[in-house]
């Protein structure tokens, strides 16, 4: 271990600055303006792994963005660990929000992070966290301690639903053979509270299209005789759900796997500050379903939410407008038991009931995925524990993550792998906003922490 630590205190500001030059290419999936910059980052990554050490090291293409690949089989007798990221990350909108630019790497100290922390977009969500992995194989590779061998599979879809990794998972399974995915797509509950998320909530992601009149019209002219899709839309978002906050699409928590009240009480004494949590947010009031509380219902009940809303005149100034149209993005977190399927076309059937004669409506899907749990008693989740609780000082505690990354409901479908979701970063690091950061601290955490799940995964496997 103090080889690790001295390795890292050699390379310390190496590490960092390559993580910046990473950071700076703007790999937004979203974003077909991106796709020259999509390919640069994917090329990126192939350099930096086959300089710290992987073999068979391929930039795969995919109907999209294509998949990074690289291995290092040191011992067909050890087990093999897969590691999953990605490399795509969200728009950065809207810009005049960031208090730095998006895609210029800075470091700045916050209350929690008072060591510093990278604000960039991809910082945390998972640039830096993917980077975290190649920079442990690079440093088990140096130091001659690598104790499994490792597979790696870095796509560029994550944020916009990895609708070909699935074909790519499918179409290699021999290549992808392993005995763990390991991820680092999560966070902790605090720098001093670790923790390894234990569960992950499925999704189900749509945009809504309501029509009104075939043209945009004067709002004095034609206000008050022809229906207005935004007020439509707005009436029809509104009644998703009741006064409880219980969501009111029919069917919708059909066969929802409850949580025991056993479960529920281990929930309870995770550590969790509800006012410091309304004061970090800004708010003076928590929301959300009825009798649940802020940890449950962000980990095990399933929501509708609208992502955004759009429609008519939003320029500057005044345009006394109907619109012809009025838009919406909704996502849905699903928990154990609910089909993203199922959901999607529930909602859709729901959606269509409750608009009014005097509009038309259209439902797009856009991507989806499972919920899952993982095992907390597999040798994988406690190679992961002793790991962090050597790193860390105190054991890490099992939580549910209110995320989605569907893809580890796939690896377990094709590949019958479980997954180990080993995240470093913070629920508070503005993940998907204006000013994403993640901290020095959790950074070079985990890159000193991922070394030792290799080692103790292959001691626990004898």
């Amino acid at each position: 271990m103090s080889e690790i630590n001295s390795y890292i205190d050699q390379n310390r500001q190496r590490f960092l600055d390559e993580l910046f030059d990473f950071l700076r290419i703007p790999s937004i999936s979203a974003d077909s303006a991106h796709k020259d910059d999509m390919f640069k980052t994917a090329e990126f990554v192939k350099e930096k792994l086959i300089i710290a050490g992987a073999d068979k090291v391929e930039v795969c293409p995919t109907a999209g963005y294509p998949i990074v690949y690289g291995e290092k089989m040191i011992d067909p007798s050890l087990p093999t660990v897969l590691v999953y990221g990605h490399y795509d990350v969200q728009p950065a909108t809207p810009l005049e929000l960031w208090e730095t630019p998006p895609f210029e790497p800075t470091i700045r100290k916050t209350a929690v992070h008072p060591d510093g922390a990278i604000f960039a977009r991809g910082s945390c969500d998972d640039k830096g966290q993917v980077y975290m992995h190649v920079k442990a194989f690079e440093i088990m590779m140096k130091t001659n301690s690598l104790a499994c061998n490792v597979k790696f599979m870095i796509e560029g879809e994550e944020e916009v639903g990895s609708s070909n990794l699935g074909i790519f998972v499918k179409a290699n399974k021999e290549r992808l053979k392993a005995d763990v995915v390991l991820i680092s797509d999560t966070s902790i509950l605090a720098n001093d509270v670790p923790s390894i998320d234990c569960g992950l909530r499925g999704l189900s992601y749509v945009e809504v299209e309501v029509t009104g009149p075939n043209r945009d019209l004067h709002s004095g002219v034609y206000g008050g005789a022809v229906a207005n899709p935004i007020n439509i839309l707005a009436k029809m978002i509104a009644s998703m759900h009741d006064e409880n906050n219980h969501i009111t699409i029919p069917g919708f928590y059909d066969g929802v796997l409850e949580t025991s009240a056993e479960d529920r009480a281990e929930m309870a004494k995770t550590p969790f500050d509800l006012e410091e949590y309304k004061k970090d947010l800004g708010v003076s009031e928590d929301w959300g379903e009825k009798g649940f509380s802020t940890i449950e219902r962000t980990g095990i009940r399933p929501t509708l939410d609208v992502n955004g809303i759009w429609g008519g005149y939003t320029g500057e100034g005044a345009k006394t407008v109907l619109p012809s149209k009025a838009f919406a993005k909704i996502s849905m977190r699903l928990v154990p038991n609910q089909k993203s399927d199922d959901i999607t076309a529930m909602f859709q059937k729901h959606f269509e009931s409750i608009a009014p004669a005097s509009v038309k409506v259209q439902v797009r899907p856009h991507h989806g995925g499972e919920a899952v749990l993982t095992p907390t008693d597999s040798i994988a989740f406690k190679a992961a524990s002793k790991a962090m609780e050597q790193t860390y000082g105190k054991k890490p505690i099992p939580t549910r993550g209110g995320g989605s990354i569907p893809i580890v409901a796939l690896f377990e479908k094709e590949l019958g792998l479980k997954s180990v979701l080993m995240g470093f970063g913070l629920d508070s690091d503005a993940l998907h906003s204006p000013n994403e950061h993640y901290g020095l601290f959790n950074y070079y955490k985990g890159i000193e922490t991922i070394p030792l799940f290799h080692k103790y995964f292959a001691e626990m496997s004898k």
